[in-house]
């Protein structure tokens, strides 16, 4: 078991105070951000001059900080998003710098808000509310919402022009289905014109408008690697930046509208960019090397002035800083340092990163956190997604369980971010296949290495992490000693038909089609179709309250299990854990601890 060192170690890295969402205010003066420091997730207001900061909130804003903040027009107050207990059908709500909150968007379904517009009258939301997710616009005066788009893919991305006569967004109206389109319409929905950016079959999005409202901002990968372009709306061109030797995002348009920020992406680390849109030079920003990201239009505003940015900065050992960014004098000062109570900064361990062949000879990316125990037992953690990426960042349950002895494996595995759009679609028609080939190719390169404890291998994931995990253990049952799969996929038919709906055709249909279309293919690559094969110990870890992997796929596979004879308890086969008041995982402390403490508590007795 556990002892109480360990225990005490544990409970004090969940408990470091963490923040999210940061975004400035409309004058750049101050910063909202969500902050747990005193236990609990709160709404702080931070003064981007002097660092102070300012709680509002007091237990009104959710616990889990999953989503994010935005000001209103005038800064006076914040908007976030309201859900029960975790299982994101959130409704948008306001606080006042005094901490009073009122409803402002209620309606069924998962509301996220898109955008806050200039004029003070306007927002614009995403709403599962009439089935599939579309726009709504909400009139602050009048407290109507009207629907605004009504298509039967998935419409995200929205965004008001400055004066609120327009929005962009984007959706797919082609037969193509992994087909991605940026659109402009008039604000009521009327006249939607798509830009036709890039081939069919590529992605393009908008991420800004510009301050005059005659341009856009927007990203395609036609050319495989995404890019960044300037999209005039008067004279329909747009003009492409970047040299496409790497995954540049856009982020936002400066003030001046004669630069704009963006991301670069390149072995598994991220840096900042500043473009000239005139000249087309991009400079990236003097940051150290790991994972450095301002936060964009969608979930934070970055702009603290002309030549002043919020950067969130973060290495594999290190944890989270919120930095201002003089981009003329290419200097930062942190806003918010990061906390380690009595820990010592150097006790987290660093990332090497790698590259391997996988079984049909492609390029693999991968980070390993050594522990420093010899022999080391080892964990395979596979990421999110599938459209995820581990990178060169602070991961707080990476480093929990180099904490507790275990060395780490990370494989970016076909389908992953980071490397254009042809790895992504590798994954196509095919989950649960190649991209689990390549989870297990790293598992074996790991076990052949000196250090490792060849008999102590064990695969811990979550969301399509914990499908992998699933897989690894039916499919690859040989690899590993122990697995634990938290809130995991294993019925892709079941999933099919109890996801969220823009999850069911943004998600499933867009990457394996529909269950109806490709019955063979959901029923090979459901981990319980191979759940007979399992012959180490599993725990399984799933919230009651997750709407986008229903609590239903960690069900279906127990029941699988003793309908097969498989034993259920501590010194059985394997175990089960139904996590109460927890949708799709969760930021907050306590939920960590106990998330935490039955992770370490299994990996003892059974690694």
């Amino acid at each position: 078991m556990t002892d109480d060192s360990d225990r005490d170690l544990l409970e004090e890295l969940a408990s470091l105070p963490t923040f999210h969402h940061p975004t400035a205010s409309p004058d750049g003066d101050e910063v909202a951000i969500y902050y747990d420091v005193t236990g609990r997730n709160e709404l702080h207001l931070l003064d981007a001059e002097t660092g102070e900061l300012t709680q509002v909130s007091d237990g009104e804003v959710p616990r889990n900080a999953r989503w994010p903040l935005e000001w209103d027009a005038d800064g006076e107050r914040v908007y976030f998003h309201l859900d029960d207990a975790g299982n994101e059908q959130n409704d948008v709500y306001a606080i006042d710098r005094d901490g009073s909150v009122e409803p402002v968007v209620e309606m069924d379904g998962q509301v996220a808000l898109a955008d806050v517009g200039e004029d003070g009258e306007t927002l614009l939301v995403g709403s599962s509310a009439g089935g599939q997710m579309n726009l709504y616009r909400h009139d602050l005066s009048t407290g109507e919402t009207a629907k605004v788009t009504d298509y039967e893919r998935a419409a995200y991305g929205g965004l008001l022009s400055p004066d609120c006569d327009r929005m962009a967004y984007a959706t797919n109206e082609t037969d193509v289905y992994e087909n991605v389109d940026a659109y402009v319409a008039n604000v009521d929905g009327s006249d939607p014109r798509n830009l036709e950016i890039g081939e069919t079959g590529a992605e393009a999005a908008p991420a800004d408008w510009g301050p005059d409202a005659d341009r856009l901002l927007v990203s395609d990968n036609t050319e495989d690697l995404s890019r960044c372009g300037v999209y005039d709306l008067d004279a329909d061109e747009v003009t492409w930046y970047g040299d496409l030797d790497a995954v540049e995002e856009p982020v936002a348009f400066l003030p001046d509208g004669d630069r704009f920020l963006a991301h670069r992406t390149r072995d598994a680390a991220v840096v900042p960019l500043v473009y000239d849109v005139a000249t087309g030079e991009g400079r990236e920003l003097d940051v150290p090397e790991g994972v450095t990201q301002y936060h964009g239009r969608q979930g934070g505003d970055p702009v603290l002035g002309d030549d002043r940015v919020l950067l969130t900065q973060t290495t594999a050992d290190r944890r989270p800083e919120l930095l201002a960014y003089d981009l003329d004098a290419d200097e930062y000062e942190p806003l918010l340092e990061a906390e380690y109570g009595d820990l010592d900064p150097d006790r987290f361990a660093d990332a090497e990163f790698f590259t391997f062949e996988s079984h049909d000879g492609l390029e693999i990316e991968a980070l390993l956190y050594d522990s420093g125990e010899r022999p080391s037992p080892a964990i395979v953690k596979p990421h999110g997604g599938p459209r995820g990426q581990d990178t060169r960042s602070f991961d707080l349950y990476t480093q929990f369980l180099v904490s507790q002895g275990y060395s780490v494996l990370e494989v970016n595995y076909r389908g992953s971010t980071g490397r254009g759009r042809e790895f992504v679609e590798l994954l196509y028609d095919d989950w649960g296949g190649d991209e689990q080939a390549d989870i297990a190719e790293g598992a074996r390169l790991l076990g052949e290495k000196e250090w490792i404890d060849e008999d102590r291998i064990a695969a811990f994931g979550g969301s399509y992490g914990g499908y992998s995990t699933y897989c690894q253990m039916t499919m690859y049952p040989e690899l590993y000693d122990a697995g634990v799969a938290w809130i995991g996929l294993t019925d892709l038919e079941d999933m099919y038909e109890n996801t969220m709906p823009h999850y069911r055709t943004e998600l499933l249909e867009k990457n394996i089609g529909t269950s109806e279309e490709n019955p063979d293919l959901y029923r090979d690559r459901s981990p319980v179709t191979h759940a007979e094969n399992l012959s180490a110990p599993l725990l399984m870890v799933h919230g009651v309250n997750d709407r986008r992997v229903p609590v239903s796929q960690a069900r279906i596979f127990r029941d699988e299990l003793l309908d097969l004879g498989f034993a259920e308890g501590e010194d059985g086969d394997f175990e089960y854990v139904e996590l109460g008041e927890e949708g799709h995982a969760s930021s907050d402390i306590d939920q960590k601890i106990r998330l935490f403490e039955i992770l370490a508590d299994f990996l003892d007795r059974r690694l």
